[in-house]
């Protein structure tokens, strides 16, 4: 059965790079990758890019370009980062609470169509805004509103 492979596995910081693979496809296989998440006000963001497996039957974002159809083409190993866009116009991304993370939702569909086809993988992956042991302390002084955040 096709796998989600990524690296970190189940979390990183929003901006190191995220390794994706996907293991188990047929040779040469045709497959959609989608990747979403909900913002804090609960907007859905998505972005999807169409591939096709190598003759091993796997796909790493790193080798293998994205072909045209989707949110992007040619070899973008975060394309799916990057290309996420907003389902009603004009929204943007925006963190407002850098406690708690973005959950990315990543799905492998089978064939190239719209709608997709058969789900044929999925994998959640946490991208955190402060590293582990990092303290957040609000400043308030006179008219000075500020965040320190302190490493460990």
């Amino acid at each position: 059965a096709p796998s989600i492979c990524l690296s970190p596995a189940t979390r990183s910081l929003f901006d190191e790079p995220l390794a994706i693979a996907v293991q188990g496809l047929g040779p040469r296989q045709p497959v959609t990758l989608r990747t979403s998440l909900r913002d804090e006000a609960g907007e859905l963001f998505q972005a999807c890019a169409r591939y096709q497996a190598g003759e091993d039957g796997e796909l790493n974002l790193a080798r293998c370009p994205a072909l045209p159809g989707g949110s992007f083409s040619g070899l973008e190993p975060t394309g799916l980062l990057w290309a996420l866009q907003p389902q009603k116009p004009f929204r943007r991304l925006v963190k407002r609470d850098v406690q708690s993370p973005f959950v990315l939702r990543l799905e492998v569909f089978d064939g190239h169509g719209a709608p997709p086809g058969r789900l044929l993988a999925e994998a959640q992956h946490e991208r955190v805004f402060l590293r582990d042991g990092v303290r957040r302390i609000p400043v308030r002084e006179g008219r000075i509103r500020a965040t320190l955040f302190l490493p460990p």
